[in-house]
């Protein structure tokens, strides 16, 4: 499976100690099968007036799904849900994985969220605004083993907007 990082400079080494805390899916490199969605991220060091780099690599996910525990959410439901929101709210419940993978929570998740901690709105309907409506997906992989061992590095190509 070909892979995607979009990023400000080159990363051949993943190493999982420097992702942030509290995202999606968790602490861990995440990475898309989608080379839209990986330049649309590096489209924001673009209008920062930076390049970035579009980093390409491999994986044999039906690899890992034999060795490792990998959670694959294919669609957006209240699992996914309620799973996005422990992450976001500090959960290290994404440790029970290896590899996780399904939809982008919207930019709006932290409104929504609150919105719906504060109960202003149901369960449902912060499902509803947290959809990313275009075509998206993260695999985020959790275990530094399988990012040293199972992702292979292919390539690191700068975009820039041409004014550099």
């Amino acid at each position: 499976m070909k892979l995607y990082h979009g990023s400000y400079c080159e990363v051949k080494k993943p190493d999982i100690s420097f992702s942030r805390d509290s995202l999606d899916f968790g602490k861990g490199f995440y990475l898309t099968d989608i080379k839209k969605q990986a330049l649309d991220w590096i489209d924001r060091f673009i209008q920062r007036g930076k390049a970035g780099c579009l980093n390409t690599y491999r994986l044999d996910l039906e690899c890992i799904k034999d060795k490792y525990k990998v959670k694959e959410f294919i669609s957006y439901d209240m699992e996914w849900l309620d799973f996005i929101l422990d992450c976001r709210n500090s959960s290290k419940r994404y440790l029970e994985y290896d590899v996780i993978i399904g939809g982008i929570a919207d930019d709006k998740v932290y409104n929504t969220i609150e919105l719906y901690e504060y109960e202003l709105i149901t369960k449902e309907e912060a499902l509803k605004r947290l959809k990313y409506h275009k075509p998206n997906n993260q695999i985020c992989i959790t275990n530094q083993e399988v990012l040293d061992i199972h992702l292979e590095f292919n390539l690191c190509e700068v975009i820039s907007d041409g004014s550099e």
